[in-house]
């Protein structure tokens, strides 16, 4: 039987131009080989698995070849070329640092730095996982690394560039290796495909391409283990079966779930994955990569940052379409506070469904609120208006606004008033003026059922009937803002027969209740029946007088303006300080 050799060694690069992912560094290295401008110490730091020892032994390689192509490529031809490709060349020597990590192991480097080459110009020494020395070892190779003989090249690799000391540094040139991207990764998988005669899916090369992290060493290990897995035939169903990746589609139907607020829906989703023997975290980080998505994929600038299949990208593209920005930003937040809270949640399958339930909250239909203009595609159409009875006839007032009488539910948007309001006409019932739009900033009024009758006769009332009607549409209101000004520590001062004053203490409450006066006064006069009520609204300023007041006489004149005070200062037993 035939020796098996692993992708990652079969298909290592021989030249700089095999080289995937790193164009700009082998061309510097090139040049320098070019122009003859070869330092006596590099050091090459990067991730696993992106080229790093590969460079320094094709740079080595190339800087003893006897006979260079016009492109400064090693000849592979000449007896130094042959030596190298059959691993037996006394010109190039490689360092495990991580084994040989002691002084001692320096100390026999250094006496190796001497002998000159036996063939070729230079001799390489490439010691790999530099950072793994001693400080007694760095310390011990400083001098030879600073000044060597003319004939020796250092080339110096680690994963870890922040653990060498400054002075090691500062004798080397640095060359920092980029993380290879997804596009160069599945090129590179579609060249080896090829080359065993594989059929792969372009889908299940970028879920390789995206799982190996940006390292070349990587994609090639799992592309040899999809091999053995799916055979010369590797599906993108065999690739997610096979590494364990959840499939876009749960991403894509829990989007489209969420959307239209289907909580049932979505937790149903996270169960069929947690089903499936994946880890919850993993799901709400998976999730949030979606989203990442899904949002650039919302503008043609960054849809480049789009590191998937193009079947794949074609989804992301329609699914932004109906995702309005905002929905995405409340969405990726509301995903890291999940996944930052996962780790000291005691129930962690409660923390992600919460989650769930909280975006789903963002677009609830009972809210009444598009996320954008052109998600009515795959959202169903939300009615905006709601009924009306048909007992109720609806007028559009265009000079007088006349609010409605008890027993209809309305939500309206109240200009402000004058201070003195017309009597209803005794010949034609109260019109009712609604908006068909809904306005949250306008007061929202529930009423309980009366009879609307025409107002004959104003009939008389006394204060605490008056009082009522007031405590009443004051609980009706929706807006908090609003309720501070019907508590019973601020009603309204009976002025004349039909009169009423209520004080406040500055402009906005004011303007809050020039808001709602309209429907406040309506309301008095159906409860009261009554069509000369009239309520004013005056704002009061302290004088310098009562700034400088005691609290003795500012609670006397409090509890005058209002004698439920002094009823509640006896209940509870309360002193006056």
């Amino acid at each position: 039987m035939e020796n098996f050799i692993v992708s990652a060694r079969k298909y290592r690069p021989q030249t700089f131009q095999s080289v995937v992912g790193q164009l700009s560094l082998t061309t510097t290295l090139k040049n320098a080989i070019k122009s003859n401008h070869l330092a006596h110490a590099y050091l090459f730091c990067g991730p696993r698995g992106v080229g790093k020892t590969t460079c320094a032994r094709i740079f080595a390689k190339t800087i003893n070849c006897h006979d260079l192509t016009p492109e400064f490529e090693a000849c592979n031809q000449c007896e130094s070329c042959v030596s190298f490709n059959e691993q037996r060349s006394y010109n190039i020597h490689e360092l495990d640092a991580a084994s040989n990590n002691g002084t001692d192991d320096i100390k026999y480097l250094i006496e190796q730095v001497r002998i000159p080459p036996q063939i070729g110009k230079y001799s390489v020494y490439i010691i790999d996982e530099v950072h793994m020395l001693s400080n007694a070892a760095f310390n011990a190779f400083l001098k030879t690394l600073e000044e060597p003989p003319a004939h020796a090249i250092f080339i110096l690799a680690t994963t870890e560039k922040h653990k060498i000391i400054p002075t090691i540094l500062s004798r080397c040139q640095i060359y920092d290796f980029n993380r290879i991207t997804v596009a160069d990764t599945v090129a590179h998988l579609q060249y080896v495909a090829q080359s065993e005669n594989v059929t792969v899916d372009l889908n299940g090369l970028n879920v390789i391409a995206q799982k190996s992290d940006g390292g070349m060493r990587d994609a090639l290990s799992i592309f040899d283990q999809l091999v053995s897995f799916c055979g010369n035939n590797i599906t993108y169903q065999g690739v997610i079966d096979n590494l364990n990746v959840l499939d876009y589609e749960y991403y894509f139907k829990l989007i489209e779930g969420v959307l239209v607020g289907d909580v049932s829906k979505s937790l149903l989703i996270l169960n069929d994955v947690l089903n499936k023997g994946f880890d919850a975290h993993h799901f709400i980080t998976g999730l949030s990569s979606h989203l990442r998505d899904v949002l650039v994929s919302k503008d043609p600038q960054t849809i480049l940052l789009l590191e998937v299949g193009a079947d794949i990208g074609k989804r992301y593209a329609q699914q932004a379409q109906i995702c309005s920005v905002e929905f995405i930003f409340q969405a990726l937040k509301i995903c890291n506070d999940c996944d930052l809270d996962y780790r000291l949640s005691k129930n962690k399958r409660l923390l992600v469904e919460l989650a769930l339930i909280r975006i789903c909250q963002l677009t609830d239909v009972k809210k009444k609120e598009l996320l954008n203009d052109n998600q009515a595609i795959a959202i169903q159409k939300i009615q905006i208006e709601k009924e009306i009875p048909s007992s109720v006839q609806q007028t559009v007032q265009t000079q007088t606004y006349e609010p409605p009488k008890p027993g209809i539910t309305q939500t309206n948007t109240v200009q402000s008033q004058t201070e003195s309001k017309p009597k209803a006409n005794p010949q034609r019932p109260v019109s009712i003026s609604i908006n068909k739009v809904h306005n949250t900033s306008a007061p929202t009024v529930s009423y309980e059922a009366k009879p609307v009758t025409e107002i004959i006769d104003n009939q008389k009332f006394d204060d605490e009937t008056f009082y009522k009607a007031w405590r009443e549409f004051g609980s009706n209101l929706t807006d908090e803002i609003k309720k501070i000004n019907f508590n019973n520590a601020n009603l309204p001062k009976r002025i004349a027969e039909n009169e009423f004053e209520i004080l406040v203490n500055n402009v906005m409450q004011e303007n809050e209740l020039k808001r709602i006066i309209g429907d406040l006064t309506q309301y008095l006069i159906n409860y009261l029946q009554n069509s000369a009520i009239v309520v004013k609204i005056k704002v009061i300023e302290e004088t310098d007088i009562q700034k400088s007041a005691s609290p003795e006489e500012k609670y006397i004149k409090m509890a005058h303006e209002n004698a439920y005070l002094e009823t509640l200062r006896k209940n509870l037993s309360m002193e006056i300080d």
